[in-house]
This record gives structure tokens, sequence and C-alpha cells, in this order.
């Protein structure tokens, strides 16, 4: 029997959801190419007309005061050994909201010019609060929406109108306002088991390959435009969790929980080489609780045998950016962040 996911529908609610066949190609309507006011730019910004060269965001706002004064952009020179890595420092989590749209934005236009798709992944937290603005003009009606594909790089077991579930955090705040079709948002089958939603999930992944729409990695992962993550205040990614055996998983596109040390307990989740393969990652960590993880990962010394999660994020060919604030950066310097990167003080981009 064909492999299936839940899509969601603008008539029904988040619970009563079917299931959708994946084995053809989507043929999507062609809706206008999104043009976005020129202005302020940001790593990535300029990603339809220069791919490889993410240009330093630039605005009218006040500087920030020292230690953390900068944004901090790996350019192609400096970022060989971190596989491009750029660092970008917020004074408040209303301006990063407004800079995390315009980047998702604009890697729409490019993956929709380049490959008629756009194949996103959604994770939970505070993450979608931070899209909000994706719901407000101008990319609400500038966006192709119709080529949209959404994909969740974990969930949790339970059911779709659950306070726990990342499809009804996504759906009450973006997807219910946003015109993606109902079949382009895959949501887990939370009719099955923890292992069951798992094996699905990564059935339909396969299928959506297959089809073309989800591109593939050249070691033959899913390859995915856009991956949006958040970090939990252990380092925690998804739901790949410190110390926990997940971390080493390999052979599997998605894999499945039943002991997560944070409620609920049973949950799927990306492994590690999907989440590497991916062409851009976007990882939103915010927040004082989330200092002494942002430390480990980007000021300490790293040893094969005690990473965190997040430190395990190492792009196979894409460009991964860490959207934060002063708070989660409190415990850094400049010179840790400019060793971490691997950069010259003048590839340094004062905000």
């Amino acid at each position: 029997m064909a492999a299936s996911v839940v899509s969601h529908s603008r008539a029904a609610t988040a619970c009563r959801l079917r299931h959708l066949p994946l084995t053809r190609r989507f043929m999507l309507p062609a809706i206008p190419r999104l043009h976005l006011p020129t202005g302020t730019l940001y790593p990535a910004a300029r990603i339809s007309r220069c791919a490889d060269a993410p240009t330093p965001l630039r605005s009218n706002r006040r500087p920030l005061s020292p230690p953390l004064a900068m944004a901090y952009e790996a350019t192609p020179a400096a970022t060989a050994a971190n596989g491009k890595q750029g660092l970008l420092v917020f004074d408040s989590e209303e301006e990063l909201s407004v800079s995390l749209p315009k980047y998702t934005a604009e890697l729409s236009e490019k993956f929709v010019q380049e490959r008629g798709v756009f194949t996103v992944v959604l994770s939970g937290g505070s993450l979608v609060k931070s899209l909000r603005k994706l719901t407000e003009s101008p990319y609400l009606e500038s966006v192709d929406w119709a080529k949209w594909h959404v994909f969740w790089v974990d969930e949790r077991v339970v059911p779709k109108d659950h306070e726990d579930s990342n499809y009804k955090l996504a759906f009450d705040s973006f997807l219910s306002v946003v015109p993606i079709p109902p079949g382009q948002v895959y949501a887990i089958d939370d009719a099955l088991s923890a292992e069951g939603a798992a094996e699905d999930y990564e059935a339909a992944l396969k299928n959506l390959v297959n089809a073309g729409v989800i591109a593939v990695s050249t070691t033959g992962y899913p390859r995915f435009d856009l991956v949006l993550m958040g970090m939990g205040p252990d380092g925690h990614i998804a739901s790949l969790f410190p110390g926990h055996a997940l971390l080493s998983v390999t052979e599997k596109w998605v894999t499945y929980i039943k002991d997560s040390p944070k409620p609920p307990p049973g949950r799927i989740t990306f492994t590690f080489p999907v989440i590497n393969s991916s062409a851009y990652v976007a990882l939103v960590v915010t927040g004082a609780g989330k200092a002494g993880a942002v430390f480990k990962a980007l000021g300490s010394e790293k040893t094969s045998s005690d990473l965190l999660p997040v430190e395990m994020v190492s792009l196979e060919d894409g460009k991964l950016t860490w959207f934060t604030d002063k708070a989660a950066l409190s415990m850094l310097h400049d010179k840790m962040i400019l060793s971490y990167l691997a950069m010259p003080k003048e590839h340094v981009a004062t905000i």
C-alpha cells in the first residue's frame, strides 16, 4: 500500500485531516513572482542573485553595545573549515522576526525559480512565532505559496488538536493564514505508534523524492531547501537529545523516540544525515536560558566525546545561519566568536 501523510484543510479543523497519496508529482499553478522591497539586507538576502555570497545585515537601528556590537558573517574564504556558517545577533526578538521571514521569503524565490518548488521544514517551540510576519504584507500577497511543501523536523506523537502538537502550533498561527495547498502540508499520521509514524513519514519522503518534489543530496539523503529549527537549553535540536542513542542513527531518514527526556515521551525526528544534507538551515536561538549551550557550541573547545546535538549540525554542502540575540550570546566575547568562525577581523560587519 502506498505511503501517505496527513494534510491540513482550511475547511476542517486540525484534527479532521485526511491522508493524501504521494505517488504523483505535484502540478502547481503559477502565481506572481516575489518582489521584495530593496534596502535592508542580511546573510543570504541576495541569494537569488549570488547564492554563494551572502551579504551583511544593514539597518538604521542603533548599534549594539560591546562586546556584542557586531553581526558575524562567514564569507566563502572564511567558512571552509566550518561548512559555511553565519552568526547574526539582534537586539530583540522583534528585530529577529523581521529578518527571519525575509530570509525565508528570499529563499522561497530562489528555489521556486530554480526548482519550481520550495521544501520547508519546521520545528516546534517559539520558532513559528518568529515567522509571523510572513502572514502579513508584503509576503502574504507576494510569496509563491502554491509552490511550498511543508514538513516537520520532529513531531510529538499526539493528536493534531493536542497542545503539544507541533502541527497545531504551526497551523494555528501560520498555516491557517497563508494559502499553501492543503495537499502540500505533510503532518504525521497520529493514529500510528511512534515507530509506525516514523516509518510512514519516511516512506512519504521517499515517494516525494521519487516524484522530484524533494531534492537528493550527493550521499543519497533527502535535501530540503530550508530547515528552520530552534535549540533547547540543553543543546538539543529536533528530538535529538544529548547522550541519546538516536544521535548515532544513520541508516534511517526518520526515526522515533519513546523515552524523550522532555515530555511528551513519544516523538518522531529526522536523523542527523538528513538534517546535515539540507541546502540551508536557520538555527533560531534566543534568550539567556540558552546561553550555556551557546557557549558550549561556539565558545569552547570541541571534543568528539562530549558534543551537544547542536554541535553536530555540520552541513554536507549547505549554509547554516544562527539567528540569535544578545542574551543568548551573553557568555561569549568577540574573540571567542571570531575564533569559532575562523574569520579575519575585516570580515566582521557592524549591524
